[in-house]
C-alpha cells in the first residue's frame, strides 16, 4: 500500500480518543472505544490488495479524508475515508463508505468471517 510513492500508514490511527466511533457503509451500527475500533481497522486494512490514492489529506479545519481505489480479493473497490478531529487533535469520528455496492457486500461478508466468534461480530450480524 503506498502514498505517494512511500508505504502508507494513517497517523490519524495512532491518535484515536477513548470515545472514538467507527460507522460504515458495510457495517450494522457503530463502533466505539479506541481499542474496538483500531482493532476493527487494522483487521479490515488487511482485507485489500493494494490501495491507489487519489487523495489523502486534510478536509476543513478539524477533519482528514482519504479517497483510494483498490481491492478486496480481486474485486475492485472505491473507498473515502473521512475522518474528524476533537478540540485536542484526536481522532474522535471515523466514517468510512465503499462503492459499488457489491464490493461493500464482499467486504461485510469477509469482516463477518474474521470477527464470527468475537464480539465485533456483532457489527456484521446482518450481512446477506
Amino acid at each position: 500500500m503506498t502514498h505517494m510513492g512511500k508505504p502508507y500508514y494513517p497517523l490519524w490511527l495512532d491518535n484515536l480518543a477513548d470515545d472514538v466511533t467507527l460507522e460504515a457503509a458495510a457495517m450494522d451500527g457503530a463502533a466505539s472505544g479506541a481499542e474496538d475500533v483500531r482493532s476493527i481497522l487494522v483487521a479490515a486494512r488487511q482485507l485489500y490488495d493494494h490501495q491507489e490514492f487519489n487523495y489523502a489529506g486534510p478536509c476543513g479545519e478539524s477533519g482528514f479524508v482519504e479517497d483510494y481505489s483498490s481491492s478486496v480479493r480481486g474485486v475492485p473497490t472505491h473507498v473515502v475515508v473521512l475522518v474528524s478531529f476533537n478540540a485536542a487533535g484526536q481522532t474522535q469520528r471515523i466514517v468510512v463508505n465503499h462503492r459499488p455496492r457489491s464490493a461493500m457486500l464482499q467486504f461485510s461478508r469477509l469482516m463477518l468471517e474474521r470477527f464470527t466468534g468475537t464480539p465485533y461480530a456483532k457489527h456484521w450480524q446482518g450481512t446477506p
